[in-house]
C-alpha cells in the first residue's frame, strides 16, 4: 500500500503538472527521532534501570540454581532414592520458576518500550502535522518505513522535527 502511494505520488511529480510545481515534500527519519529526542532518551533511562534491576534477580536467581544443583551433584550418591528425587523435583519447580520470571522480565520490558514508543509517536505525528501544516508541505514520509532509496538531505526534516518536540516535551 505504502510503495503504492508512493508510486502514485511520483507519478503526479513526475508529470509536469501544476499541482507537482507547487508540490513540497520532506521527510523524517522517525527511528532517529525516537532515539535521540529527550523524551526517547529518557524512555531509555527508565527501561536501561528496569532491566538491571531484572538482571540483579536474574543473578541471584542463577547463583541459587547452581548451588542447588551443585549439592544434588555431590549428596546425589549419598542420598536416598526418596531424598534424592525431592531435591530433584526442587530443582525442577526452581528451574522452572526461573525460566518463568524471566520471561516475564523480557515481556515486560518489552511492553514497557512499546508503551514508551507509542506515547512518543503520538506526540511526534501530531508535531509533524503541525509543522507540515505550518511550513507549507504537501507531503512528509517517514524515511524507513516509505522504502526510500534516496533522497536529498536538503528536505530530511528530522532535526527541525526533533526541535519541535523537544520544545513541545519541555513544556509538560
Amino acid at each position: 500500500m505504502k510503495r503504492l502511494v508512493m508510486m502514485v505520488l511520483m507519478l503526479a511529480l513526475m508529470s509536469g503538472s501544476a499541482w507537482a510545481a507547487d508540490t513540497k515534500i520532506g521527510y523524517l527519519d522517525m527511528q532517529r527521532a525516537l532515539n535521540t529526542s529527550e523524551t526517547g532518551k529518557a524512555a531509555k533511562a527508565q527501561l536501561q534501570e528496569k532491566l538491571k534491576k531484572y538482571q540483579e534477580q536474574i543473578n541471584i536467581k542463577q547463583e541459587e540454581l547452581q548451588k542447588l544443583k551443585d549439592s544434588l551433584e555431590k549428596q546425589g550418591l549419598t542420598l536416598t532414592e526418596a531424598a534424592r528425587a525431592a531435591k530433584e523435583k526442587d530443582y525442577q519447580q526452581k528451574l522452572k520458576d526461573f525460566q518463568r520470571f524471566t520471561k516475564d522480565a523480557e515481556e515486560d520490558l518489552q511492553a514497557r518500550d512499546s508503551e514508551f514508543t507509542k506515547k512518543i509517536l503520538e506526540v511526534l505525528e501530531k508535531i509533524v502535522q503541525e509543522y507540515g501544516k505550518k511550513n507549507g508541505y504537501s507531503v512528509i514520509f517517514d524515511a524507513r518505513s516509505a522504502g526510500m532509496l534516496y533522497a536529498d538531505t536538503s528536505v530530511d526534516l528530522t532535526d527541525e522535527i526533533l526541535k519541535a518536540l523537544n520544545a513541545a516535551q519541555a513544556k509538560k
